[in-house]
């Protein structure tokens, strides 16, 4: 009889995979600031463009891309790079390349949504605060510019909340990691994923190549060859046609046109990101299946509740977008609220039961608080001071934006529920290593304050989940970097992050207005965006009768609750992993897309090469194959987003 898999003995697994370093060394130095510039005028462009052509997030890709380079570049110098200064550029590159690009990157999304159709038929573009974003008649938005002046005061409420939202992830987050991490002993078993590629890297710039060196240089060859054919393609026929051509369909294969008369109102696709089947083998195998069982029983919800006449909002020919955002105004969105309270208080109860256990049990918890010598740890005053007076600088800057909004609600976000859900988020990251968040928090306590106006939905609250911070500090310590080393990084990285996005951002939206045929992601999916932002927005809009409030049923949320009660209450008492408990809840509702290829992966993990290559084995392998299949992706970006940005500011010249 085969045995039974329970989530102690895979806990157990990812807990064998790395150990704390006995010793911890400072990484920031001279050679991490210039990589630092290096990503922010190299890499930067290349994290902007895929992100708007192929919706892909460059920062992973453009952090084993630049390690690459560096370690090739100490090489060929007779020089070695140790594993904390590789820790240290990594970790700056993931802040330099994200895909938001930094502060401007929410702006221009901000300049999108004050002409989008969607807001503009909720009645919501004009309503947008000027703070927000310039007027729809300003010049700054004709002329597609930042370099105006009704730029400033947006601009200047973006650094502001930068300077703030740093303090708070060193306040809360390292709190919530001194916690899980040292008090509880939760493995983070995502945390070896970045903690065995840096390892792998650093090991490369050696006279002998490792096993792990192999399989980055294996994972980047895949992600190199897929590439070219998913973004370089699009990226270089944009040059010299009106359109890029896409010989493999970004971001997905739409299927719904296909399967609507056998599945009504269910939105159908697959998801053509090649990395989904390689995280797939990385992500705890029953959180992939439970996405799936959820994915399956969505899709067979929606078209019964459509043959029983609650869902009229769907009409025959819609495509993904469309078919996806009448179902969640039909349906899922009331009972996903419902589904997201179900969540938060069997998580909380759970959270709490678990803890006065352990603690009565002295199971896991080292009552002294103290942390591994030599670690570089932030004194406990100075983490309560960041979490203050970043608290108390967003609070202001909030009530003096929108002072007609109860300060109460906002010192309740900012005092009460950010740690609280920062401390379930770390705990379920160190446990499972994934977290789906509390739903629909932030916009219910906006319908139901009773509040009038849409710039509430734009003003800075104080609310926000850092628990994914402890998951990056658990990263820290197994590579054996001192703490102290990333906030040294953190004050070189953000001028860098300002002043760098500022001008790729003002440089891609002069070459084409954002969205457009230039940038097919953006052109996709910024349109279902903007429909389920401004969704949300019209029920507390001044303006006429609520689209939302109207589609709102209790019922429907009711039901949701119940269900995920019930659901979630039952799957433990048949001590299923936890793992397959969250993914379901977290796949209920969700567009299907992703499931099939990160279930192929698991699936392949599962029931072929952990038995071929033995369990331990293959997952040490395929959290560096994953690595290195984003380096390979990150100089594929680099490469074609390079030459099409070019040519196309070369053909605008006069000359």
């Amino acid at each position: 009889m085969a045995k039974r898999i329970t989530l102690g003995e895979d806990l157990e697994e990812y807990r064998r995979l790395l150990d704390v370093p006995a010793e911890f060394e400072d990484g920031f130095n001279l050679r991490t600031v210039l990589g630092a510039l290096f990503i922010g005028f190299v890499m930067m462009p290349a994290s902007i463009y895929l992100s708007l052509v192929a919706g892909q997030q460059l920062g992973e890709a453009a952090q084993w891309t630049t390690l690459i380079l560096f370690t090739e570049i100490a090489k060929r110098s007779f020089s070695t790079v140790k594993k904390q200064e590789i820790f240290i550029i990594f970790y700056m590159a993931g802040g330099l390349a994200a895909a938001g690009g930094g502060p401007i990157g929410g702006m221009m999304w901000n300049q999108y949504l004050r002409h989008a159709p969607a807001a503009v038929g909720f009645g919501i573009a004009d309503q947008i605060p000027d703070w927000v974003v310039p007027p729809g008649d300003s010049l700054a938005l004709a002329q597609r510019t930042f370099l105006h002046h009704d730029w400033l005061v947006p601009v200047g409420i973006s650094l502001f909340l930068t300077v703030m939202g740093k303090l708070q992830w060193l306040g809360i987050g390292y709190g919530m990691f001194r916690w899980t991490s040292d008090v509880e002993k939760l493995p983070f078993p995502m945390a070896p994923v970045q903690a065995l590629g840096i390892i792998a890297v650093a090991e490369s710039t050696g006279k002998e190549q490792t096993w792990r060196w192999r399989l980055l240089s294996t994972g980047a060859m895949i992600g190199l060859i897929y590439g070219f054919f998913w973004v370089g393609i699009p990226a270089l026929t944009s040059t010299v046609a009106s359109s890029p051509f896409q010989l493999i369909p970004i971001p997905w294969i739409d299927l719904t046109p296909n399967t609507q008369k056998i599945l009504p109102a269910a939105p159908t696709g697959i998801s053509t990101d090649l990395r989904l089947v390689l995280t797939g083998a990385v992500v705890p195998f029953w959180a992939v299946i439970g996405q799936s069982i959820a994915a399956a029983v969505t899709l067979f919800v929606n078209p019964l509740l459509y043959r029983m006449g609650y869902m009229t909002t769907w009409r025959e020919g819609m495509d993904t977008i469309n078919t996806d955002f009448a179902a969640q105004v039909d349906f899922w969105i009331s009972f996903r609220i419902g589904l997201g309270i179900a969540f938060f208080v069997y998580s909380v109860g759970n959270m709490i039961w678990v803890w006065h256990r352990n603690r009565r049990e002295g199971i896991g918890v080292d009552r002294s608080y103290r942390p591994p010598p030599g670690r570089g740890d932030i004194p406990v005053y100075l983490v309560l001071s960041f979490f203050v007076v970043s608290t108390l600088g967003i609070t202001w800057l909030c009530h003096r934006l929108v002072p007609s909004f109860p300060l109460l609600y906002l010192l309740i976000f900012g005092f009460i529920v950010t740690p609280a859900e920062s401390l379930i988020s770390a705990r379920m990251l160190g446990m499972a290593g994934q977290w789906i968040g509390i739903p629909m928090l932030r916009e219910g306590t906006f319908i139901l304050s009773g509040y009038r106006g849409v710039d509430i939905w734009f003003a800075p609250i104080p609310l926000a989940d850092m628990g994914t911070t402890a998951q990056y500090f658990r990263v820290v310590e197994l590579t054996g970097t001192k703490i102290w080393s990333v906030i040294k990084a953190d004050l070189v990285i953000t001028p860098i992050l300002i002043i760098s996005g500022l001008l790729f951002w003002q440089f891609a939206w002069k070459l084409a207005p954002i969205p457009s045929n230039q940038y097919p992601d953006a052109e996709k999916t910024w349109p279902l965006r903007a429909l389920h932002s401004t969704f949300w927005m019209t029920a507390t809009s001044t303006e006429g009768e609520s689209p939302f409030l109207k589609a709102f049923s209790f019922g429907k949320a009711a039901l949701g609750f119940g269900v995920g009660l019930t659901g979630l209450t039952g799957l433990s008492a048949l001590r299923l992993p936890v793992t397959l408990v969250y993914g379901f809840i977290n796949g209920m509702g969700m567009l299907p897309h992703a499931i099939l290829p990160q279930l192929a992966g698991a699936l392949l993990g599962r029931l072929y090469l952990e038995r071929r290559l033995g369990r331990d084995t293959w997952r040490r392998y395929s959290v560096v194959v994953l690595a290195g299949y984003g380096c390979g992706m990150g100089l594929v970006a680099l490469g074609s987003s390079a030459i099409a940005m070019i040519t196309k500011s070369v053909s605008t010249l006069p000359y």
